[in-house]
């Protein structure tokens, strides 16, 4: 009998860097083990820029540095998806961007950058809907826009993985997996993250039963974990600029170890529905948070990475699941 694959490691590496200089990004990561890396924040010379609104010379200049520190880009961190569904003053300070521009311009750009890095993904999110509003009452609008978006990322030969995330209209694993049933195309899969349910006011066995509810539709994993004992229930609206609560992932509320454990036995069924999408395998993408996060972003520094990256592994031997880091051997095999 086959054992099961590998997962591949990768991660947030602008949580690394303590000024998100590219080269700091990469040593770090580099000096973790991990050969692979979501790009989001970089400053290559010319200031901290998100990935969207690269230059073409910074653009060039990363395509070098990843050769350089033998890197490649498992996933494009974009912002899509985090913006107003409707025109409307909910007190927030969300932007709201007509579909069809936001399709044209701000969508392509991203599957531009996947496809300069030679990633196959891109990460994005379900829209805010009007702050007091019920999610599930804007489902429709987002099935519809979430489909035009898959198709313009299949057009180019990408998949468009949906981040379940406070706020949001997909902000269970419950209402991804209604979103992604309805949105029913390949080229959409769903991004489970335990801490951003957690952080809600979920419990380790509800945050465990959103994960099963996902499988169906899930393409890979962000791991970063959540432990608030003040938390008393469920929260509708989650300050996300206040979240202080993030821990290594053996020591959160998100149910990790069972959560890995089970997808010890699913890896052969995910693997092969992302590798029919070209992609090079299941990927568990770190994104610890542990010195803060917030609305676009979080940081961990290259000893919270670190320490983020070792309670992953850690868990990953304990539950048996198999991945590889950067060995004496893979670097003979790189002079």
């Amino acid at each position: 009998m086959n054992s099961a694959p590998n997962v591949l490691l990768s991660g947030f590496a602008d949580e690394s860097a303590m000024t998100k200089k590219a080269n700091e990004q990469f040593a770090a990561l580099a000096a973790i083990g991990l050969q692979y890396y979501s790009i989001r924040f970089v400053d290559v010379g010319n200031g901290i820029k998100n990935v969207m609104v690269l230059e073409d010379s910074e653009i060039s200049l990363l395509q070098q540095m990843h050769a350089d520190y033998g890197f490649k880009v498992s996933s494009i961190g974009s912002p899509i998806g985090k913006v107003k569904l409707r025109d409307v003053d909910d007190g927030t300070a969300n932007k709201f961007i007509p579909f069809e521009t936001y399709l044209r311009e701000d969508v392509q750009t991203a599957c531009d950058r996947a496809e300069a890095f030679g990633s196959k993904l891109l990460r994005g999110f379900s829209f805010y809907h009007p702050k007091g509003t019920r999610p599930e009452d804007h489902i429709d609008q987002v099935v519809e826009q979430l489909g035009a978006i898959a198709e313009a990322c299949d057009a180019r030969g990408l998949t468009f993985g949906l981040e379940v995330e406070a706020n949001l209209v997909g902000q269970t694993g419950q209402l991804l997996a209604d979103i992604a049933a309805k949105v029913n195309h390949p080229a959409m899969v769903t991004i489970f993250d335990g801490a951003n349910i957690v952080m809600q006011g979920f419990t380790p066995d509800q945050v465990y039963a959103q994960y099963q509810a996902m499988k169906p539709s899930l393409g890979w994993l962000h791991i970063k974990d959540y432990s608030d004992p003040t938390l008393g229930g469920r929260v509708d609206h989650v300050d996300e600029e206040s979240a202080s609560h993030f821990v290594p992932a053996d020591r959160g509320d998100s149910a990790h170890e069972a959560i890995l454990r089970d997808l010890k036995g699913f890896l052969p069924t995910l693997h092969e529905r992302m590798t029919s999408r070209g992609v090079d395998g299941v990927f568990i993408d770190l994104e610890p948070h542990v010195r803060g996060g917030g609305q676009f972003g979080g940081f961990s520094g290259p000893d919270g990475f670190g320490i983020a990256a070792r309670a992953l592994c850690k868990l990953l031997d304990y539950v048996g699941v198999g991945y590889e880091l950067r060995s004496f051997e893979s670097l003979q095999a790189a002079k």
